[in-house]
Parts: C-alpha cells; sequence; structure tokens
C-alpha cells in the first residue's frame, strides 16, 4: 500500500519505538565478530543467517552468491596469504529481494539497498565489545559505524514498513558483502549483477540503489567519490655473488626502484590523480645481487579519463622479460581497477534531492560532499544503478580502536531511509 499522511506519521513512530531494539541489536551485531582473526567465518555466518532469517519474515526470498577468487598478487603480507591467499575461502555475499511493491512485478524500479558485514577490527583484538557513553548519546565498538550501525537502520526501516503496511515501490533489494573492507573482490561481481538485474519482459528490477555507509564527518552525504586501484610491481634481474662477479648481475632492487619512481611521477594532485606504492619487498640477502622484487601500490582518480591516464602510465613501465635470470631485466605490472569513480549524475542528483527534502521534512539537514574514498557505490553505480552511499549513521573514528556512533542517528537515520525507500516527499 502506498504511503498517505497517516501512514508516514505511524511509520515515523513506529521507528521512534524502536530505539531499544535498535540498541539491542547494535549491540548483537557489534560483538558478532567479522573482523579480521579467528572467528570470522563464523561470525560473518551468524551474521548472514541472522539477517537472512528476519528478511524471509519480511516476505523476501534470499539467495547466497559464491565468493570469487580475488587476484593472488593482491595478498602482500603473511597474514593476508594465509587469510585469503587470492582464491581460498572467497565469502558468499548475502543477497535478500522482496518483488511487488503495490504495482506489476514485471515493472521493476525497486530499491537495492548495500551493506557489508566486515569490519577493519581484528577478532582477537581488544577492541570487542559494545560500550555506550554515561549519557548514551554516544557508543564505541568494532565497527559500530562501519558499518554495523547501516546494518541496524537497514534491518529496522523494513521491519517498520512492513508493520505499518506500507510497500517500497517497485519492491526492495538488499545485497550484503563480507569483504568490503579488502576490496570488494570476492563481491564485485555479485554487487555489480544484483544493481543491472532485469525481470521479466527486460525491465530493471531496481530504479535507485542506496549504499549505507556512514555519514561523513559533519552529516554529509556523499553524492560523488574518486575511484581505486592496486597494483604491483614486479622487477626480474638475474642473480650473482656481490663480491666475485658483482658486474654479471642485473639488480631486480634496482629496476624495481627506477619503476617506483616513475610510478609515483604520475601523481598530478591539480587532476586528483594519485599513486601510492607502500611495501616493497626483496627476499634475498645483500650479499647476492637479486633477481626478484616486487612493490604494491594503490592510485585514487576523480573521473574514468583519469582512470585511462593511470592506466596507461603503469602499463608504460613494463619492459624486458618478465622472469628471473634475465640478462637484460625486465619490468611487470599488475593491476585491477576494480572501484570505478562514482561521479554525480542526472539520477544519483534527484536520488539525493530527494533524500535531502525527507531530512528537512524532518527537521533534520543534509549537506552534500565529495570524497576521494570509495565504498560498495562505486560498483553499484558502476553497473548503471544511481547509487547514494554514506546515509548511514553518524559518528566517527572509524577503523580505529574508538570507532563512535551517535545514538540519536540510528532512529533518524532509520527514519529517513524508510521514508525515501517509500518514494515519500516532504509534502506528504
Amino acid at each position: 500500500m502506498k504511503m498517505d499522511a497517516a501512514r508516514r506519521e505511524r511509520v515515523l513512530v513506529n521507528l521512534s519505538q524502536r530505539r531499544a531494539a535498535m540498541l539491542h541489536d547494535l549491540r548483537l551485531f557489534v560483538e558478532t565478530p567479522t573482523g579480521p582473526g579467528p572467528g570470522m567465518s563464523d561470525g560473518l555466518a551468524r551474521l548472514r543467517q541472522h539477517i537472512a532469517e528476519r528478511c524471509v519474515k519480511l516476505g523476501a526470498s534470499v539467495e547466497l552468491v559464491p565468493g570469487t577468487p580475488r587476484p593472488a598478487w593482491l595478498a602482500w603480507n603473511e597474514a593476508d596469504r594465509a587469510g585469503d591467499g587470492g582464491s581460498a575461502d572467497a565469502p558468499p555475499t548475502l543477497v535478500c529481494r522482496r518483488s511487488g511493491g503495490g504495482r506489476d512485478a514485471r515493472e521493476g524500479g525497486g530499491v537495492l539497498l548495500s551493506g557489508h558485514l566486515d569490519t577493519v577490527h581484528a577478532t582477537d583484538g581488544p577492541f570487542r565489545e559494545l560500550k555506550l557513553a554515561a549519557d548514551h548519546a554516544t557508543a564505541t565498538g568494532p565497527g559500530v559505524v562501519d558499518m554495523k550501525g547501516g546494518l541496524v537502520i537497514a534491518m529496522h526501516a523494513l521491519e517498520a514498513l512492513a508493520e505499518v503496511g506500507v510497500e517500497v515501490p517497485g519492491g526492495w533489494g538488499w545485497i550484503l558483502n563480507s569483504d568490503e573492507e579488502t576490496g570488494s573482490f570476492h563481491s564485485d561481481a555479485a554487487l555489480r549483477a544484483e544493481a543491472s538485474r532485469t525481470l521479466e519482459g527486460g525491465a530493471r528490477a531496481y530504479g535507485v540503489g542506496i549504499a549505507l555507509e556512514p555519514a561523513m564527518s559533519k552529516g554529509e552525504l556523499a553524492i560523488a567519490r574518486g575511484g581505486s586501484g592496486q597494483f604491483m610491481i614486479e622487477a626480474f634481474g638475474k642473480n650473482a655473488h656481490v663480491g666475485r662477479d658483482f658486474a654479471s648481475g642485473v639488480s631486480a632492487t634496482r629496476l624495481l626502484s627506477e619503476a617506483v619512481l616513475k610510478a609515483t611521477s604520475l601523481t598530478d594532485l591539480s587532476k586528483g590523480l594519485a599513486v601510492n606504492v607502500g611495501p616493497m619487498r626483496c627476499d634475498q640477502p645483500p650479499n647476492v645481487v637479486p633477481d626478484y622484487a616486487r612493490a604494491w601500490g594503490n592510485v585514487r582518480y576523480p573521473t574514468p579519463e583519469g582512470a585511462a591516464v593511470l592506466e596507461a602510465g603503469l602499463a608504460a613501465l613494463e619492459f624486458g622479460e618478465a622472469s628471473p635470470g634475465s640478462a637484460t631485466g625486465g619490468v611487470r605490472v599488475r593491476r585491477v581497477f576494480n572501484r570505478p569513480a562514482k561521479p554525480t549524475t542526472d539520477g544519483t542528483r534527484a536520488l539525493a534531492e530527494r533524500a535531502r527534502r525527507v531530512c528537512e521534512s524532518l527537521g533534520q539537514s543534509l549537506p552534500f560532499a565529495s570524497t576521494a574514498g570509495v565504498c560498495d557505490g562505486n560498483n553499484l553505480q558502476a553497473a548503471g544503478l544511481a547509487t547514494i552511499d554514506t546515509l548511514g549513521v553518524r559518528g566517527g573514528g572509524l577503523h580505529t580502536p574508538t570507532e563512535w556512533i551517535e545514538i540519536a542517528s540510528l532512529v533518524e537515520r532509520a527514519q529517513v531511509l524508510a521514508m525515501v525507500m517509500a518514494g515519500a516527499d516532504a509534502t506528504k
């Protein structure tokens, strides 16, 4: 049933009465370990199951989409290799769908929510619990704002709409992955496939997407994001004894250093292009001219054109033989740009303005902003779905042991989300 003034008010009241239930779920979600370390897989499975069961009660179908192995070369440290290795233990992606929404199911045009279950906080570290401040205005906990709080408001917004009998026009979907914090390599295919899913007759299942990342530092909605890519430079040389036969060797570390300098020179901040090289590794002793060395890096770009410039620049670093023992040496660059830039489009602007009108009708403000950070919203929009993100809860300290949430934002952002999903406007 469509949203009218009476039902709008009932949804808002329903959500205002859910504060205690939201806090209960926030504690449950936060204290279910879904960061790297022992118990991560079990924690992810429990949280997936919990959300899936609640969505089924709302009349949704659920599907577990198998994870896609990520490139093995991305694992740059021992812990990363041990936990993933590029191919093992690729976590599945949970997709919940409820069709209909008061119109012919074949018309589509529903709302796709996205959220991630994983956090950056180690499961065996000291930061494991939800702790409320003395005034109960804020709380700290691992992933409390990024993005367990976003999961809570989505769950309760959907439940409140269902309890009041308000249909989401075109129905809704909710896709939940478990590797957003490590680049969504395992879930990228699932994210894009769901965002572009079509129905019988060819209509797109979804008209808009909402990624429930936390609000930016001043409560802003990010309406544009830059893109991100990963790369690894491999340098190949020829071994030799440093004391007896130095001249016959070809140093892979020298070739790597030269390539790194060329790569970082692609940085052009006036155009929003950044190239950073982090770990560099050569596993051979200092009295041996090394025949192999590598370095890992990250790039950022504001537009598809910027991505093309960086891709071409990295490709130009390659030369020679890509194998140890080369008499002349060589450089190879592996790269994957899986987070495309997310510029503001007419569709994202219209959706953002709808969210702003809803906020203003509720006495809230919703400033707009752009960011160089990336999220799954990049992937959804790359698949052709107009998407806004950072409509999640307010807080701060992301990825730190002081990560915190503004408790009032649970109800406030759940109300906004419910109104946006139901197609409500300030005049209704």
